[in-house]
């Protein structure tokens, strides 16, 4: 490409040319050299394009808990760790395409993704580059891996990385939730610190989700020997003043916490609630699941209905694995066991339809259990 004619046009001309194509495109076309992708990544370009371009709906990668945990205990895995989480691996479901956004830009010995909202991804970092170790310097950061820009939140402890589940919601609106306190955080409020109050769940939450400004989660109120979930739910401003939690419950319900193995939560499209697990095949202690199930809750009415249910062919591959991990969320539910080598997508069309497949080429993992979130690309969100 040195020598081609191409590299003679004005910028504002390849500016005007490229800016007629979708965010999809023209990250396709920064692949193609090294020109393409300095033109396409500067600042004038984004800003052109900002206000034009709709958001990229992608599905994010994680890493493993298991290597989180060591690389953020071991000082001596630091440079590798930098280096394996230098990018978020996202796949293209309309593409079914494989391709990473550069991380590299964050001045910090080691950083781990856990979630986005509105454009913006959030990620665990552990001390500056040009900082000594230190095994209590957590942060969290708020970055758009497309325009590189990124800021951090107040410092917190590290028991906060490892016990807590980040929530957000509306852009820099944060929750970090744990069975007994939760820390809360805006970047529209005056004061520049966490707001700390108890979170008085009765176990462990699972699978916690913000909507809007509801928290909702999945708590077991069974004994030792048998788990009896329950869904709970609450506010940002409930928990600030009266730590108070509802447990959602209609008579019409019947068993459906019954019904599922090891479920979950997810945020479903117009505010709806996911909830999936495996389906038992009996009432057992014991029970074997014949399949894996979706079902939808809508906030409102209060009404539960089957979304989605892995076909028989599909399933066959995560029978044998004790432990299958969710994620997604929207219009999309992905599933990973171990020894699948492999994706599992449940998409739900516009007509409201949900299809399975199957998505390859994941990158690699080292227990085989692949982690993540949707994440929604955007050229002018801003943290």
């Amino acid at each position: 490409m040195d020598s081609s004619p191409f590299n003679l046009l004005p910028q504002d001309t390849l500016h005007q040319i490229f800016s007629h194509l979708t965010l999809r495109e023209i990250n396709v076309s920064k692949c193609v050299c090294k020109c393409l992708n300095i033109t396409l990544s500067s600042p004038s370009f984004l800003h052109v394009i900002s206000t034009t371009q709709p958001p990229l709906s992608l599905l994010a990668l994680r890493p493993s808990h298991r290597s989180h945990h060591h690389n953020s205990t071991s000082s001596s895995s630091s440079s590798s760790s930098s280096t394996h989480n230098n990018a978020l691996h996202v796949f293209d479901t309309m593409l079914n395409y494989w391709f990473r956004f550069p991380l590299s830009f964050l001045p910090f010995r080691s950083h781990f993704p856990i979630t986005s909202s509105h454009g913006l991804l959030y990620l665990w970092a552990e001390g500056p580059i040009n900082v000594g170790p230190s095994m209590n310097n957590k942060t969290l950061i708020v970055c758009n891996p497309l325009t590189r820009e990124f800021k951090l939140l107040p410092q917190l402890g590290s028991a906060w990385c490892r016990h807590g589940s980040v929530l957000v919601g509306s852009p820099n609106q944060v929750l970090v939730l744990t069975e007994l306190a939760a820390i809360y955080f805006s970047g529209s409020s005056t004061s520049n610190n966490w707001l700390k109050f108890s979170s008085n769940l009765p176990s462990k939450p699972r699978s916690p989700i913000l909507i809007c400004d509801t928290i909702l989660a999945l708590c077991d109120v069974g004994s030792p020997w048998r788990s009896q979930w329950k869904l709970f739910r609450s506010t940002v401003k409930d928990l600030q003043f009266s730590q108070q939690w509802v447990r959602l419950e209609k008579h019409e319900w019947g068993d459906i916490f019954d019904i599922l193995k090891r479920p979950r939560l997810l945020g479903g499209k117009n505010d709806k609630v996911l909830m999936i697990g495996g389906l038992k095949s009996s009432y057992s202690l014991h029970s074997s699941c014949s399949t894996i199930l979706i079902l939808r809750l809508d906030l409102e009415s209060l009404e539960w209905e089957e979304a989605g249910r892995m076909p028989p062919e599909m399933f066959r591959y995560f029978q044998d694995s004790s432990k299958f991990k969710v994620f997604g969320g929207g219009s999309r539910v992905c599933f990973s066991g171990k020894r699948v080598g492999r994706l599992a997508l449940w998409e739900e069309n516009e007509c409201g339809k949900g299809e399975w497949r199957w998505i390859g080429g994941v990158p690699g993992n080292s227990d085989g259990l692949y982690r993540g979130f949707v994440f929604e690309a955007r050229l002018n969100a801003v943290p």
